[in-house]
């Protein structure tokens, strides 16, 4: 393997970064931390496995890391940066937010493999390698989380933070 195949993933890496983080900055940069990691520990990859399961997971444990540090969210102040793609009309503009509004409200386990199936199409034994769980908690996950989403979209439930 050579750094092309890593970087034929990077359009994978960055669209679920994205979709899960909502923050093209922090996507983009989690990205990078994720192919930099992979880079400087190139020699843990076993020839032959699944690269982008691999690269999935490395990206997940850093995730991981960075939720446990709590670092604070910031807000670029630039203009350009606040202008959000518009769909053709106004509607479907609704509908995204009112889907990435719900998506926000699944626990980050049930979201994490929701994204990995709909928006990745890993199948779930890439995804457990990736998360590195049992395959039935990847499918439990996402049942779970495709309910829980279904009725958050039909406003029949709200979920609640408890601390």
């Amino acid at each position: 393997m050579d750094s092309r195949a890593i970087l034929a993933e990077m359009p994978r890496l960055r669209r679920y970064a994205r979709a899960m983080l909502g923050d093209r900055a922090a996507a983009d940069d989690l990205v990078q931390d994720t192919l930099e990691r992979a880079w400087s520990r190139f020699a843990q990859w076993r020839a032959g496995s699944d690269l982008r399961a691999w690269l999935f997971g490395i990206m997940h444990n850093l995730r991981v890391d960075q939720l446990r540090r709590g670092v604070l969210p910031t807000h670029a102040l630039d203009d350009d940066t606040c202008e959000v793609p518009t769909r053709p009309t106004q509607s479907d503009r609704l509908e995204v937010m009112d889907l990435e509004s719900a998506l926000r409200q699944l626990p980050d386990e049930q979201r994490e493999v929701l994204l990995l199936v709909a928006l990745e199409e890993m199948t779930y034994a890439e995804i457990a390698a990736a998360l590195a769980i049992p395959i039935g908690t990847v499918m439990s996950r996402l049942s779970r989380g495709r309910e829980r989403l279904r009725l958050i979209m039909e406003g029949r439930q709200t979920l609640r933070v408890v601390r």
